[in-house]
Formats: C-alpha cells, sequence, structure tokens
C-alpha cells in the first residue's frame, strides 16, 4: 500500500511543490493526496488502484477501480480524472498522465520537490522525476516501463547513444532515468561516485526499470575522486555524460567532459564561486567550437506551462514588467549526524546541502530556480545586489543560514526580490509573483496553473488567463531536447545561461553573507574560492575545506564581518 501526504500550506495561491512519504506492499494499491489549498479552499481526492503489485514484478496495466472526488475548486482536474475512471483498463501511459498531477513527489533531503515527450514541442509525464526516483521506483517501475509504451524515433535516431553517469544520488539517479526514457536507442554503460553505497543503490534502482538498457558490469563502476574520468573515458566522442555530483564539482567536471568531446546534462547548480563560473563559462565556448550540446538542469526552462505565461507576459499581457518577487518558502532543511568511523570529508560531502563550499548555500542550490525564472521574465541579468540573512531558528551544527532575503537591481532601476527559509510552522509558498505596469502573474515551478490577472488583486474577477495544459513533466522535456539535439546535429549549448543564472544566485550569496552591495563586475571577478584544494583530493580521508570547532560546530557566514569576494 502506498500513502503520500503533503505538507499543508497556509496560503492560498499555490498547491507548491509535492512531498510524500510512502508504504509499499503486496496486493492493492492505494494512492491518496490531500492537495494544498487553492484561493482558500480545500480540495481531496482519492484514487484506489487495484493490481498484483510487488517490488520485482511489476505489472504493466493498472485497473482503476474507483474514483471519489470531493473538490470545491478543482472541478477542471476532478473532470479530467473523472473521465479516465470511466474506461477501467488504461495503458499506463494513459493513467499516469491522469493520475501524475497529483502523485506526490519525495526529495532527497526536503519534500518540496515536483514531477518523454515522443513529440519535442508537447509535454507529457509518463517520465520519470529525477529528484524522486530513488525512493519511488518500485512505484514508477509499476507506472512507467512497460513492454507497450511507445516510443517515436525519428530517421536519425537509429544510432546507439551510450551514457555514462557521474554522481549517483537521487538527482542523479533520476536524470540517467530521464536520459534513459528518451526515444531512440540508448544505454548507461559506466556509472562513478565516491560512495560506493550510492553508487550501487542507484544501479539496482535502474536495472529494476531499465533492465535492457542498463549495462554497467563492475569494471565500469568506477569510485573515487578521480572515478569522473574513468566514467567519461568509457564512453566514445558523441556519448552523453550526466553530470549530478554536489556543485563543487562541476566546472572540474564539465572541464574534462568537454575536452574528451562528449556531449554534457549538468544538473544545477553549476558552481559554487566565481572562479568556477569563469571555468563553466570557458567550457561553454570550447563545447560550441567543438559542436558538442550541453542542457543545463534549470528544467523550468523547459517547463509548458511556464513557456506559455512568459511568452504572454513577453507580449505584453500586464505591461512593462516593474518588479519581480521570487519565494522558495519551506520546511527545515535536513542533517545527517556524523557516523563512527565516517571521515569528515565524507561527512561533509554526504551533508552537501548544510555545507556553502559544496552547494553554495540555499540560494545558489535550491532558489536558483525562481531566481532564474524571474531573469527569464524580465530578459535580463541584475547589476547589484544587497540583502540579508542569517540563523534564527536552526539549530544543526551546520553552516546553513535558514532565511534569505536578497534584493536585484536591473539596468532599468527594476528591482526582484528573492527570499528562502526554511523553519517549521511558518508560511510557505514555492513560487514567483510578478508585478507590470497593467496587471500581474503567479507563476514558478512550483505552480501547477499560473496565472494572469488585470491589476495587481489577484482575485478570480481579475483572473485573464490561466494554464489549462496538461500536465508537464519539465525532468523528462530536457533531456529529451537535449538527445533530440545530439540525434539530428541542432545547435543546443545552455552554458552560459546556466552560468549566469548561477552567477546571480551567487552575487545574491555574496551580499546576504557580508551585509555589503554587490556589482555584477565585482562578483564575476571575485577570486574567492572557496575549495581551494578540491582537485587535489585523493580520498574522503583528505582534509575538509571547513573543521568543526571543539563542540563539533562549523563556522557560519556573519554579515559585516565575512568576505563576500
Amino acid at each position: 500500500m502506498i500513502f503520500f501526504k503533503q505538507p499543508r500550506y497556509a496560503n492560498g495561491e499555490s498547491r507548491g511543490h509535492r512531498c510524500g512519504v510512502f508504504k509499499y506492499e503486496t496486493g492493492a494499491a492505494q494512492i491518496q493526496q490531500q492537495s494544498y489549498p487553492d484561493q482558500s479552499t480545500w480540495s481531496k481526492f482519492t484514487v484506489h488502484l487495484q493490481a498484483p503489485v510487488n517490488a520485482t514484478n511489476s505489472p504493466s496495466i493498472f485497473q482503476l477501480v474507483t474514483t471519489k472526488i470531493k473538490s470545491k475548486s478543482r472541478r477542471v482536474d476532478a473532470h479530467r480524472l473523472n473521465k479516465y475512471s470511466q474506461n477501467a483498463k488504461h495503458s499506463v501511459d494513459s493513467l499516469g498522465r491522469a493520475v501524475s498531477r497529483f502523485l506526490l513527489s519525495a526529495s532527497e533531503r526536503i519534500p518540496f520537490m515536483s514531477t518523454r515527450a515522443p513529440n519535442i514541442t508537447q509535454c507529457h509525464t509518463s517520465g520519470p522525476d529525477r529528484r524522486t526516483f530513488l525512493k519511488t521506483s518500485a512505484l514508477a517501475s509499476a507506472l512507467l516501463t512497460t513492454g507497450s509504451l511507445a516510443r517515436m524515433v525519428h530517421a536519425g535516431e537509429s544510432h546507439l547513444i551510450q551514457v555514462a553517469l557521474v554522481g549517483c544520488g537521487g538527482r542523479g539517479t533520476g536524470a540517467a532515468a530521464n536520459a534513459l526514457s528518451t526515444p531512440g536507442p540508448v544505454k548507461l554503460i559506466a556509472m562513478a561516485d565516491v560512495f560506493e553505497d550510492r553508487l550501487k543503490a542507484s544501479l539496482n534502482n535502474l536495472k529494476q526499470s531499465f533492465a535492457d538498457k542498463v549495462d554497467v558490469p563492475p569494471e565500469r563502476q568506477f569510485l573515487g575522486f578521480d572515478a569522473y574520468k574513468k566514467a567519461i573515458d568509457a564512453l566514445n566522442p558523441g556519448d552523453v555524460v550526466l553530470l549530478a555530483t554536489p556543485p563543487a564539482f562541476r566546472p572540474i567536471h564539465l572541464e574534462y567532459a568537454v575536452q574528451q568531446g562528449r556531449h554534457v546534462f549538468m544538473e544545477k547548480s553549476f558552481a559554487v564561486d566565481a572562479p568556477g563560473i569563469r571555468r563553466v563559462l570557458a567550457a561553454g565556448k570550447l563545447a560550441d567550437q567543438k559542436n558538442l550540446k550541453i542542457a543545463g538542469g534549470l528544467m523550468s526552462r523547459h517547463y509548458l506551462p511556464l513557456e506559455q505565461i512568459i511568452e504572454k507576459i513577453h507580449d505584453g499581457a500586464i505591461g512593462t514588467v516593474v518588479t519581480a518577487w521570487a519565494y522558495r518558502m519551506h520546511g527545515p532543511v535536513g542533517f545527517r549526524p556524523k557516523q563512527p568511523g565516517e571521515s569528515e570529508l565524507a561527512h561533509q560531502i554526504r551533508n552537501y546541502s548544510c555545507f556553502t563550499w559544496l552547494n553554495g548555500s540555499f540560494l545558489v542550490d535550491w532558489l536558483i530556480h525562481n531566481i532564474d525564472v524571474c531573469c527569464w521574465v524580465k530578459g535580463d541579468w541584475p547589476v547589484s545586489c544587497q540583502g540579508q540573512g542569517g540563523r534564527q531558528v536552526r539549530t544543526e551544527p551546520d553552516q546553513l543560514f535558514d532565511h534569505y532575503a536578497a534584493e536585484y537591481t536591473f539596468k532599468d532601476g527594476t528591482r526582484m526580490f528573492a527570499q528562502g527559509r526554511h523553519m517549521a510552522n511558518c508560511w510557505g509558498f514555492f513560487g514567483d509573483v510578478i508585478h507590470g505596469a497593467s496587471g500581474s502573474a503567479v507563476l514558478g515551478e512550483g505552480i501547477p496553473d499560473p496565472r494572469l490577472y488585470k491589476g495587481h488583486l489577484r482575485t478570480a474577477d481579475n483572473e485573464i488567463w490561466k494554464y489549462e495544459g496538461p500536465p508537464c513533466n519539465h525532468y523528462q522535456r530536457e533531456l529529451d531536447l537535449l538527445f533530440d539535439a545530439i540525434r539530428n546535429d541542432k545547435p543546443y549549448n545552455e552554458t552560459e545561461r546556466c552560468a549566469k543564472s548561477c552567477l546571480t544566485a551567487i552575487m545574491g550569496r555574496m551580499a546576504v553573507e557580508s551585509g555589503q552591495e554587490v556589482t555584477w563586475e565585482q562578483a564575476l571577478n571575485s577570486n574567492l574560492v572557496l575549495a581551494p584544494d578540491l582537485e587535489k583530493w585523493t580520498s574522503l580521508d583528505d582534509p575538509a575545506p571547513v573543521q568543526p570547532d571543539e563542540n563539533g560546530r562549523y563556522p557560519v557566514a556573519m554579515p559585516g564581518f565575512t568576505k563576500a569576494f
């Protein structure tokens, strides 16, 4: 039996990202969800699925037995789900489209993450969600991988593309699942990580769902800080490497992949400091010279609802954009205590979200999505930033601020305000609010149905447009687009945009942690390196860049004292 639960946000605008905890048993499967409140009204539904489910032999077809819906505000969704309930048997693809709008995801550490596009111009939800693949692989096996799943293969897509995965955590495993779900022959042939347990768990999960597309024998399972080179070298020129380690390692791995002539998917974020950003930009230019394709993990850029609403904004639907507000407000980020016999470096890497040298801060690791969307709306990058933040309630001994607020200024004088908080029992929202000269918009990755309004009061009477298209698996779509570009030799290089979005977030961290105003030029030209000896490491027993004090607590940035750049 599978149970998914969402946290209740005291928020009348967004269901936000989805989260979940699941219990898996043989026999009948039951999925329950309670959605976020929408326009101050709760929507509830229950879907009962009957199937002989087990972890090793998942069925290809589910029978939809009963559907119960109690809804005051989600009439469109209820109608869509009821339509499927009229037909008892559907292919997994159809059922996935019916239910995926409601299925809840579970992240590696925090519960706020979202959910193949046979036709690259459209958006579907049958592909797996990279962020939840590890924890829901058994369910994904049942829902997403069947012999009847049709795949459209273009005439130029008949050659085999080999894939290597570098970084085998939840995000990397999900990216590999998305890559293996793209149209055309594809095979995972090498994997690399510094942790053997992560690599083995990832490999086992992928084998369950893609047995005929996974060929990673022991001799191509690489461990250690130089494992990325071995995995990349196992490929042929023109194959694809998926880079999904913590962001601190991204510039090094990207450089080597491009030098070796491999196409790249690089997960966000892309660097943690300005020297890393400059290396990423240089690698992107070299990729252009070599006609290599590079995709970045800012999947919001490939989220169909966002594409549509931002096109309308650019066409003048709300007038000239005046302000942009980016929010990522949710519960506490987890921290894994150090285990007996675990080295300090291994401990920090396993907790990469909690150490600035590894993830670049909350702004760089998570708020980057919202920052990127707001800059996309604006069509520009900010010229300066000032901000504030700190640790008010967090008790874990790590480096993570529990609240951030960064105010960015664009060259035309308009502003973007980005704020993030991860505290319990607080108002939650994951999305962006845009104000124009004549109207406003609510959008973002956490907003499944972005909306436009006349004026600035976001009421039903003022609503002038709302996304009502199909659900979109943007994780799958970003890999579909990359592989389509590779197979059909289309120009495809997202490096510069990804690097500039990341630099915008880094500039915000610089301003917040130092208490100073920081300009774009100062941020870009900074020579501050957060982990200067990273490339020299050969073992998890090497010294970590930051060390705990006698009480086991790590140094935390102090505005007014911390060096920004």
